[in-house]
């Protein structure tokens, strides 16, 4: 074999390593930041939480495991946390259907808008941007006994005769927290489904015109139908965010004494609410407060898949 040749086939199995590095190698050099921040950050946590959820461990000393007690003890010796999944179901259910309905409508009627479209879809949206914290200092002075403007105007209407506690009734303080939940999320829901609108083909509008279709047949017959993906994947998010509310109750409540956590008479305690009171603020129990996240997680899975097969099981098997 001449030296030529030789220096040719060395040539190209250095070509065909270097190409099977090239193709074996570097996709996993790439990939391997990200596996090792979700492995750190979200894998090892997950397990780690089920793990320490069943033992007895309040953060400095050492852990005692107990195994199903903390579950038991949840379930069976805890009504405290049956409330707080009644109240977080009562708010979601005050919310979410709301928020689907008037989402369509709104995002309806500002689709068939011919002038000021922009301006009406930021000025619902902005909302959804807006900060919690500002939220919640917004309803709280709003619905204030003293010097909210809610009883001003009711007030000046000789409505009532003195300044209602809205924030001291318990089921006031779930419909005040749903309307909150809904005066922030709504313009999302507009957004997604006037997206949606934007898909459908106008060639069904138009021949559903010329066929004579009326505005709420057109909307009933055509758009319904057309946005039921879209439907199916608002109302599963939103039971998933609804059961881990938090952020609405608790910052309507912010100003309180910590004795009054969770709002008159526990009302207003969401299941996150308890987890973090009783991982955090009134006990330092990490076992127990990772039996109550990991049961809202199981509720969450079961809840999430009734919720898509009621709204998107009879539409596939037809």
């Amino acid at each position: 074999m001449s030296t030529e040749t030789a220096v040719k086939q060395g040539a190209a199995s250095r070509l065909r390593t270097a190409r099977w590095s090239g193709v074996k190698v570097w996709p996993y050099l790439f990939a391997l930041p990200f596996i090792a921040f979700y492995f750190t950050f979200h894998f090892y946590p997950l397990v780690y939480s089920f793990w320490l959820s069943l033992h007895d461990w309040n953060g400095i000393g050492a852990k005692t495991f107990v195994g199903l007690r903390n579950y038991v003890t949840l379930l069976t010796k805890d009504p405290l946390f049956y409330k707080s999944l009644y109240n977080t179901f009562v708010m979601m259910l005050m919310s979410v259907p709301l928020m689907i309905l008037l989402g369509m409508v709104l995002a309806y009627l500002i689709f068939h808008l011919t002038k000021g479209r922009l301006l009406f879809q930021t000025i619902n949206f902005l909302p959804y941007i807006t900060t919690p914290v500002a939220i919640g200092f917004i309803f709280s002075f709003m619905f204030d006994w003293q010097t909210g403007i809610v009883n001003a105007i009711l007030m000046k209407l000789s409505l009532v005769t003195e300044g209602y506690y809205w924030l001291q009734d318990p089921w006031m303080s779930k419909a005040i927290i749903a309307l909150m939940i809904i005066w922030r999320n709504l313009g999302y829901f507009m957004a997604i489904y006037l997206a949606g609108m934007t898909a459908i083909p106008q060639d069904i509008y138009e021949a559903a015109k010329v066929d004579g279709s009326t505005g709420l047949h057109t909307f009933t017959r055509i758009t319904l139908p057309m946005l039921r993906n879209i439907t199916v994947f608002l109302i599963v998010t939103s039971i998933i965010g609804g059961l881990q509310l938090f952020d609405e109750p608790k910052l309507l409540y912010g100003g309180w004494s910590a004795s009054t956590s969770g709002g008159p008479d526990n009302a207003a305690l969401t299941v996150i609410w308890k987890f973090i009171n009783d991982s955090f603020i009134t006990g330092t129990r990490f076992g127990y407060g990772s039996a109550i996240a990991y049961t809202l997680f199981v509720i969450i899975v079961l809840f999430s898949i009734l919720s898509y097969r009621l709204s998107a099981g009879k539409g596939e098997k037809s």
